[in-house]
């Protein structure tokens, strides 16, 4: 590290909650005198932003502080740690003892307190821990540093009521508490000023936005009619400049009719709804705490198709929660096989300490998970292949993102139902919303050609 920089190094795990959050990090920084560098050996201070919703987030983070103790051994390196996984007893006593040079602990109810950190480790030579077990206020106005130009992602709520039986979200992000209506106009009007033109809404549950504050009677500020996550689609639909709007991750049991006229009626929503099955057994969602059935889903589903034109599904699935009979997996494939889905996020089962899913007995051995896994992935992929078809020949809006990261002469974009579009291009092209012709499909990938 070179004498008297001020450089900082973000390593972000998990969802596009903690990339929102990250963002917010940077901006916190750069308003300190730091700057970014990609090189980790020549930062000041070294910042985790961590994720608990997967077992291996854990062995991920513990590698990776291994390997930086020697830049604080050598360096001084500020280390800090915040997230989601901060907020788990076990992990902090887990950090304390094992690695006791980490000089910052913080949750995700303080990142607003992130600048006074910092300065009490510089000034004072002190260790700080800075988290709260309870649901933190929402801070408004923290700064920010977005690490796109034309995409942004907005978050409109923070923390979960549902408490599904595999998760740890609600323990460590806390109760539903939605933002003012009129932060979130603001936020996305000045974004659409700056240039952006595609907007990502973000929340644990995006379609219980402002549904506890009804229940509370929690007042809002008044503002252009604002009460529900529907209205608040369409006043999005109808600020200048934006011309997408995608939203995760909705809930199926809180998909009301007027949610889904808001998304046919409004031009700017992609018509891709991640739609999270996580499995297509009654009795395992049942179990999971999930609050809809098989047929239930099923239902949702066809009644989007009827009221929403072409619209098509994404969604998440676990493979191998406990007591997951060759039944229950069976009912998953055939939910698989009837929605064909343009997008599945799958997911080996993990326990996760704190949750009633880790206590349970009747846990699924390993190879039995791997096995089911790799028939859910074949079918997928079959499907995908298929739906890729569906493709080619035709003209698809696509927003250009810019350069492949893989080869520098070709670029790349994604059409409204998310597929990724690679195309020969020019610079000018970038941030803008093309019509192209898909000549051909690879898989993960389709080819286009501007037309």
């Amino acid at each position: 590290m070179q004498e008297n920089t001020k450089q900082y190094y973000i390593i972000t795990m998990g969802c596009q909650l903690n990339e929102n959050d990250s963002e917010k990090i940077q901006g916190i920084l750069k308003n300190m005198g730091y700057e970014k560098t990609d090189k980790i050996e020549d930062s000041s201070i070294i910042i985790f932003n961590t994720c608990c919703v997967r077992e291996n987030a854990e062995e991920r983070l513990l590698g990776k502080l291994g390997e930086v103790k020697k830049l604080k051994e050598e360096n001084g390196t500020i280390i800090a740690i915040g997230g989601c996984m901060m907020q788990e007893k076990h992990m902090q006593d887990k950090i304390k003892q094992s690695f006791p040079f980490v000089d910052i602990l913080f949750g995700t109810h303080t990142l607003n307190n992130l600048e006074k950190d910092i300065k009490k480790v510089l000034e004072k030579k002190e260790k700080v821990r800075d988290i709260l077990d309870i649901d933190g206020e929402i801070i408004e106005n923290l700064p920010i540093d977005r690490n796109d130009k034309y995409r942004a992602s907005v978050t409109i709520m923070n923390g979960c009521n549902n408490f599904c039986s595999y998760c740890i979200v609600p323990y460590v992000r806390g109760r539903e508490r939605s933002r003012e209506p009129k932060n979130i106009i603001d936020e996305i009007i000045d974004l659409a000023k700056k240039g952006y033109k595609e907007i990502t809404l973000l929340g644990q549950n995006v379609n219980s936005y402002l549904r506890v504050e009804r229940e509370k009677n929690i007042q809002f500020e008044k503002y252009e009619g604002i009460d529900s996550f529907a209205k608040l689609l369409r006043k999005i639909n109808e600020i200048e400049g934006i011309e997408r709007i995608r939203f995760i991750s909705p809930h199926p049991k809180d998909f009301t009719d007027d949610v889904i006229t808001a998304i046919r009626d409004c031009d700017k929503i992609c018509k891709i709804i991640h739609l999270p099955l996580q499995s297509g057994s009654t009795d395992i969602l049942k179990i999971m705490n999930r609050k809809y059935t098989k047929e239930q889903y099923l239902n949702l589903v066809e009644k989007m198709k009827k009221n929403i034109p072409n619209v098509v599904f994404s969604t998440d699935i676990i493979v191998g929660f406990p007591g997951e009979t060759e039944e229950d997996f069976e009912d998953t494939l055939d939910v698989v096989k009837k929605v064909h889905f343009e997008q599945v996020f799958m997911f080996i089962y993990s326990r996760r300490k704190g949750t009633p899913a880790d206590r349970m007995e009747n846990q699924i051995p390993e190879e039995i998970k791997h096995k089911r896994f790799n028939r859910l992935k074949e079918l997928v992929e079959a499907q995908i292949e298929d739906n890729n078809k569906k493709y080619i020949g035709t003209i698809q809006k696509v927003f250009v993102e810019g350069k492949s990261k893989t080869n520098d002469k070709v670029f790349t974009g994604r059409t409204e139902t998310n597929k990724v579009v690679n195309f020969e291009g020019t610079n000018d092209m970038v941030g803008k919303v093309l019509n192209m012709k898909i000549l051909s499909e690879h898989m993960w990938y389709l080819k286009g050609k501007v037309v």
